[in-house]
């Protein structure tokens, strides 16, 4: 067996403990750093799962050079995600990080180009993608029986009462939530945006300082317009935390409801008023779908790092998703449609 891949983990907040439970899942890693600004949650980490052996600081260079680390997994908080990057890729490591890519297009430009010079791997966890039933909704699509896809609908309304510092974010559904629906329409359609009209507003009865609530219109490449709804001051009848879809070929439909209810009709035969339908089979998963959420996403960053491959989220790809959700904030604050561009 080879050795194990040396790891450092960047930002201990409560969000690591996914992290940490996945990472115990792979026996290819061997996490020998831990840094938080706060010296205690990194200690706390390190006892909690137990690596005794783990050096914990405050001080991320100190820390690089001292265990010579070969990835650096960044659970930072959006803001600080460029400056974990740029300073691992330095040191000569591949970088998997929490979403957003960074906290502004100019960032996440500087963060993709550093990675390709230094000829070492960036990825973001979109964890979404990899839901076993969003692999079985794209199967279906890509099997071709609704025909090419023209538009696709997503609502996405739930009532979440978080307290703390997203009650008083400003564009707070766009940027902490947006980009997990706007990423799935990427996978789904294999297209890439365009051009987008958004309009934020904040509704009446609302517990947030800001606008929680967005509709969004998409232009993307292949014809396809896709269309956003969603709030975060939604109460009653919530949608999943997938989202709800509907997606329309040029010969039928897939609706799926961000749980475990797939269904999809095609053209069986058309000259009549309406067309005679028949119900299309949904895929089982396949062996080869990606699934697992974030253990499935850091295997196969493993994986690539050891095999030279390119991770379905790389950097270079997801900065699309990134433009998607800055586009629709310009697009809100200049109340016309914007272009997007990464």
């Amino acid at each position: 067996m080879t050795d194990k891949l040396r790891a450092l983990l960047v930002g201990c907040g409560n969000m690591s403990r996914v992290w940490f439970r996945a990472i115990r899942e792979i026996e290819d890693l061997e996490l020998v750093g831990l840094v938080d600004l706060v010296e205690e949650n990194a200690a706390r980490r390190a006892a909690e799962y137990r690596l005794q052996d783990a050096m914990a600081g405050v001080d991320l260079e100190a820390v690089l050079e001292s265990t010579r680390p070969e990835v650096v997994f960044d659970c930072t908080v959006p803001e600080a995600h460029a400056e974990v990057v740029l300073k691992a890729l330095e040191h000569g490591c591949h970088v998997l990080g929490e979403k957003p890519l960074a906290d502004s297009m100019e960032k996440a430009r500087m963060v993709v180009e550093a990675s390709e010079r230094a000829g070492r791997i960036h990825a973001v966890i979109q964890n979404r993608r990899y839901d076993p039933n969003i692999r079985r909704l794209r199967r279906l699509l890509e099997a071709g029986e609704i025909g090419p896809i023209t538009t696709v609908n997503s609502d996405f309304y739930i009532g979440a009462h978080f307290g703390g510092f997203r009650d008083h974010m400003e564009h707070v559904l766009l940027l902490d939530m947006a980009i997990h629906t706007f990423d799935a329409a990427r996978l789904l359609t294999a297209a890439d945006p365009l051009s987008v009209y958004c309009r934020e507003w904040n509704p009446a009865g609302s517990w947030y300082d800001r606008d929680a609530s967005a509709v969004a219109v998409f232009e993307m490449t292949g014809g396809i317009v896709y269309t956003y709804r969603g709030s975060w001051c939604a109460e009653g009848l919530p949608t999943s935390w997938e989202s709800e879809w509907r997606i329309l070929g040029a010969g039928g439909t897939a609706c799926w409801d961000g749980g475990e209810s797939i269904a999809a009709e095609a053209v069986a035969d058309s000259g009549e008023f309406h067309s005679r339908m028949r119900e299309v089979e949904v895929p089982s998963l396949h062996a080869a779908d990606r699934v697992g959420a974030h253990a499935g996403l850091i295997r196969e960053f493993v994986e690539c790092v050891r095999q030279g491959e390119t991770p379905e989220t790389v950097g270079s790809d997801n900065i699309k998703s990134l433009a998607m959700v800055f586009g629709a904030i310009e697009s809100a604050r200049r109340g016309r449609p914007v272009d997007i561009r990464w």
